[in-house]
């Protein structure tokens, strides 16, 4: 298994044989609500869209996730699997594969890797985009991915992970609440599934943020932290913090892994 962080929220992974393009936002700017003084993100070092590319995996709908700009880039030939509002986005954008994927859902990608949908963060009060668990077919190894920090009751029955790929800092919108997890929920995600490796994301990278909302988030913990909560609470997980760009191979122990496949 290798894993490619390409800033923000956007992954490369090879699992099986499969590359999968998830969440990418890698050309242009990201502005939420067409409104640049409310938010804006710039990447001064943009990496390219990657080649060879046998599925997108889409968590959300919301632009830093299901990023128009990039998505009109990219072959719409590529199979498509996401979040029904995301599967909205692709859609319109004239993507020919796209396959929904409500929370519950599993999915198979050419007999090699099964996509189960679990349920992630709420966005507003009437939607919940998803998570996913992934299942290399071949080894039984399985990687979840939730992007805001909001993990579901249901990954117990899925324990142990293999591989985490979640937030490790909150960002929080004054009288609000969060809107991104991680200060405290890594960690205790770590004691509930067990990880043998786990990664972050939008952590340490190059995006550049301003508007009003960059400007009001307050921000706690981060990779220090959490790396020595992990010492002390999860000494059998490994804490990785790769670079933007970088390739990095994850060495897992197979026969430990007992979830479901697909």
């Amino acid at each position: 298994m290798y894993l490619t962080w390409l800033d923000n929220n956007s992954w490369l992974w090879e699992i099986n044989g499969r590359r999968i393009l998830v969440d990418p936002w890698l050309v242009g700017d990201l502005v939420f609500l067409k409104a640049p003084w409310f938010f804006e993100g710039k990447n001064p070092h943009p990496h390219p869209i990657p080649g060879d590319i046998d599925l997108i995996l889409l968590s959300q709908g919301l632009p830093d996730h299901a990023h128009p700009e990039t998505l009109r880039q990219m072959d719409r030939q590529i199979p498509v699997v996401a979040s029904p509002n995301a599967a909205e986005v692709v859609t319109k954008l004239g993507y020919a594969q796209v396959t929904p994927l409500p929370a519950g859902k599993g999915f198979q990608l050419n007999n090699t890797i099964g996509i189960r949908a679990v349920p992630g963060a709420a966005i507003g009060p009437f939607l919940t985009e998803n998570a996913y668990i992934l299942t290399d077919l071949a080894t039984g190894l399985t990687l979840y991915y939730e992007p805001h920090g909001f993990p579901d009751d249901s990954l117990d029955a899925f324990a142990p992970i293999d591989v985490v790929i979640t937030p490790v800092a909150d960002l929080t919108v004054p009288m609000a609440g969060p809107i991104i997890q991680g200060y405290q929920t890594a960690v205790d995600l770590a004691k509930r599934v067990r990880p043998q490796v786990m990664l972050p994301t939008t952590e340490g990278g190059n995006v550049q943020y301003t508007g009003l909302l960059a400007q009001i988030l307050n921000r706690a913990g981060g990779a220090d932290t959490v790396r020595a909560q992990l010492a002390d609470a999860c000494p059998e997980t490994r804490f990785l913090t790769p670079r933007p760009g970088d390739r990095t191979e994850i060495v897992l122990t197979p026969y430990r892994t007992a979830a479901p496949k697909g």
